[in-house]
């Protein structure tokens, strides 16, 4: 088997510490910054794939459906073509876990950018010119 070269290894050394101090925070910070042991246990962990979203929420909760935005075959040649979001995926957390999880997130794709660019979300910006 290949060994990774030495800087791979260690920026993912890093990045793993980041995540585990990520988590230690998170536990102190719901535990009342009492130290605590966390084991993550991924026996039951099923992986699913989402390329859109549906956030919704109540006074308590947030729910956030993914799932995948299918072009309908049917309408391709109309006017106006039609998009199908199937949901597959539910989550529901309350305010605080969907605040981590906001804040989470942001730093990721804060990491991400630094190191390969900024993300494009407009799609025609990311087309190369034909010509």
């Amino acid at each position: 088997m290949a060994r990774k070269p030495k800087k791979e290894e260690q920026a993912k050394d890093t990045e793993n510490a980041a995540a585990e101090v990520n988590v230690e925070e998170q536990a102190q910070q719901q535990t009342g910054q009492q130290q605590v042991r966390v084991r993550i246990d991924e026996r039951d962990v099923q992986t699913a794939y989402a390329n859109a979203f549906r956030t919704n929420a109540t006074a308590e909760e947030v729910i956030l459906d993914f799932g995948l935005n299918n072009l309908n075959p049917s309408t391709q040649q109309q006017d106006m073509p039609e998009i199908i979001f199937r949901i597959e995926q539910r989550v529901i957390m309350n305010f605080y876990s969907a605040k981590r999880l906001a804040i989470t997130l942001s730093q990721l794709i804060r990491r991400h950018e630094d190191q390969f660019g900024e993300l494009q979300l407009d799609v025609a910006s990311r087309q190369k010119q034909q010509g």
